[in-house]
């Protein structure tokens, strides 16, 4: 079925899902929109607030017609924090278009603003904060203890066992960066902490 004859139903959904770094929370979104409605978006973090400075807010209103209800899995997906978020409903329903909200407090179709609206979206900017917050404490807790928050290692026990056994045998660094599939500045590193741990290493060289 085209877009356009599916447009023949009285009432559509059009979905906005808002891109994080967080790619597991986007394919949530996915997962919650993709089934129920016409059109789904996807919408770049942006640094503006109105809704005329957000293109692909705008090219998902453009799918709007009467009737229509622009749909996010939260609230909090219409905007990165309070303020956004009020400017964003405000402009949505100045425009007489309505917002269908499928999962939390704020859950169902509104027209105008309300206060579990304003709550949901202060809620929401609350707990960011506390996650912000408690990575914080948690990176310093980590820092006090000798410990370096962060990603985890390219190089495991293992690869960097493999890196020194291959120098051992002769082996040139592009041949162990592609032998153990790690860059060859990862390679460089390796067997620099090396051979400052054990001063008979030889430095690395191409």
């Amino acid at each position: 079925m085209t877009f356009d004859e599916r447009r023949r139903f009285a009432v559509a959904l059009i979905g906005l899902v808002r891109v994080s770094t967080d790619k597991q929370k986007t394919q949530r979104q996915h997962d919650a929109l993709d089934p129920i409605c016409l059109k789904v978006i996807e919408e770049k973090a942006s640094g503006k607030l109105a809704t005329a400075d957000r293109p692909d807010l705008l090219t998902a209103l453009s799918y709007i017609r009467e009737s229509d209800l622009l749909t996010v899995q939260e609230v909090d997906r219409l905007g990165r924090n309070l303020l956004e978020g009020l400017i964003v409903l405000n402009d949505l329903f100045q425009q007489g278009i309505g917002v269908k909200v499928l999962e939390g407090i704020a859950a169902g179709e509104h027209t105008e603003r309300s206060f579990i609206l304003d709550l949901a979206l202060a809620l929401a900017e609350d707990r960011r904060r506390d996650i912000v917050r408690k990575t914080r404490n948690g990176l310093e807790t980590a820092r006090r203890q000798g410990k370096v928050g962060g990603r985890r290692p390219v190089v495991d026990d293992d690869k960097r066992a493999a890196i020194l056994d291959r120098r051992r045998r002769g082996e040139s660094i592009r041949t162990i960066a592609a032998g153990v599939k790690v860059s060859v500045g990862v390679v460089h590193k390796t067997l620099a902490a090396a051979a400052e741990g054990n001063p008979t290493d030889q430095p690395p060289t191409l």
